[in-house]
């Protein structure tokens, strides 16, 4: 899979001096490197229970929704605050550089159902913890988490040690 890393842009300094950022535009507009990242994304949840797919906004609603459709399940939509127009359940997360917050619709995940949450990148792992928290709120039982890239450095991996993870990349 090292391969799909020369399709992906690397930009210093983006969006503040000291960080560079990943830019998968570049992943995306290449047919075969997009089909290959998403069958990696998909294929280890082959032959696994995975009743939704949850897609994170905004780029986990690239890959949430293909990665949905190969494992024959549904996708859901997880938003920013006050985009969402039906009655909704929010987590409020910490960020680096202060506090966001995620919204589910509360009939989106019935009790007992499978959820495989789906997002580009894995950092620090606070949003991934807050869309667990949301899915189990109301639920459902979190059955893996998949990310097409992951910063091993920041060490997301260990605030989300009692899940199934799966990365296709890891820089």
């Amino acid at each position: 899979m090292d391969d799909l890393k020369k399709l992906i842009r690397e930009v210093p300094d983006y969006p503040k001096p000291g960080i560079l950022f990943y830019d998968i535009t570049t992943l995306l507009k290449d047919p075969v490197g997009l089909h290959r990242a998403v069958d990696a994304l998909a294929d280890h949840y082959v032959g696994r229970k995975v009743d939704r797919v949850v897609g994170v906004e905004a780029r986990g609603f690239i890959f949430a929704p293909m990665v949905a459709y190969r494992l024959n399940a549904g996708f859901i939509p997880v938003r920013k605050p006050r985009k969402l127009p039906a009655e909704v359940a929010t987590a409020s997360y910490s960020l680096e550089y202060g506090k966001d917050a995620l919204e589910i619709h509360r009939d989106a995940v019935s009790t007992g159902q499978e959820i495989l949450i789906v997002d580009d990148l894995l950092a620090t792992g606070g949003t991934a913890a807050a869309v667990s928290q949301l899915v189990e709120s109301l639920g459902g039982h979190v059955a893996g988490l998949g990310f097409l890239i992951e910063l091993g450095f920041l060490k997301g991996r260990e605030k989300l040690a009692r899940y199934d993870l799966h990365s296709v990349l890891t820089y």
